[in-house]
């Protein structure tokens, strides 16, 4: 019997697509990228494909009509120019790509879109604003890593940046045979340090940039990892899954009306 999975499009036949019209569709980013010595480039493609699976198939299983898009697995790396391989994408030819698939999506019917982005140098917010006129498909945008904070600062020892205690408990616990480890088991990672800010501000928070990854750190982690685990990985996943999956069957049964997505003033 073949494997059917209709939440997810790479999996589905045009036999179902034909006589079936999806709510909500699911656009997973990642990136192609280093991630300290320990973790493999594809890391955040990973993180943006297994956290689409579990929150598309939680929300089929609990009644959302949900479709979940292969992951795009390029983002933007200017930042990390310095470093080899870090695959870019211009901020305006991610725009090009999420527009066009927008479009496509709403030839479909789909009038409701989750950007789901696994990558920090990805930057969505002002493409929604861009795109916001003339649409006819709602877009909304989730950041995975940046919707845990509450609950990771409760589960992870030290905060995770990039490559960090979370990023690795999520790879052991969905990929462990593609974490390089040293022959006596531990990461083969250094400590994730990063250099200090000499102003006042940008330590702060009052000033901003775009940080030059080569000179922030030494080995493009930023963040310690040797704490993780993937347990901690798996609750980190559990965590997501009911989120995001129990947002995607609201979102499926709602209805667009003139106040979408607030509820009608009293």
């Amino acid at each position: 019997m073949a494997d059917h999975r209709p939440w997810r499009l790479d999996a589905t036949t045009y036999g179902f697509i034909r006589d079936h019209r999806y709510e909500v569709a699911v656009i997973p980013f990642g990136a192609t990228e280093p991630h300290n010595l320990h973790l493999p480039y594809g890391t955040d493609s990973i993180e943006a494909t297994e956290v689409g699976e579990r929150i598309c198939r939680r929300a089929w299983e609990h009644g959302g009509n949900v479709v979940l898009l292969p992951t795009i697995p390029y983002g933007t790396e200017t930042n990390l120019a310095a470093f080899p391989l870090a695959m870019n994408l211009l901020p305006s030819t991610l725009t090009a790509i999420i527009r066009d698939l927008v479009v496509s999506l709403e030839q479909a019917g789909i009038r409701k879109i989750l950007l789901l982005n696994s990558h920090g140098g990805n930057d969505f917010k002002p493409v929604l604003r861009e795109l916001m006129p003339g649409r006819t498909a709602h877009l909304f945008l989730c950041d995975w890593f940046r919707m845990v904070q509450d609950e990771a600062a409760k589960l992870f020892e030290r905060r995770d940046d990039h490559a960090g205690e979370m990023e690795t408990s999520f790879i052991l616990a969905v990929a462990p045979e593609l974490v390089a480890k040293r022959d006596d088991g531990t990461l083969r990672a250094d400590d994730g340090s990063v250099a200090e800010l000499r102003f006042e501000a940008l330590a702060k928070g009052w000033v901003g940039l775009s940080r030059p990854w080569h000179l922030l750190t030494t080995c493009t982690g930023s963040g310690n990892p040797h704490a993780a685990s993937a347990a901690k990985g798996e609750r980190l996943l559990e965590l997501i899954e009911r989120r995001l999956g129990d947002f995607l069957v609201e979102l499926s049964q709602a209805e667009i009306d003139a106040t979408f997505p607030f509820r009608p003033r009293t």
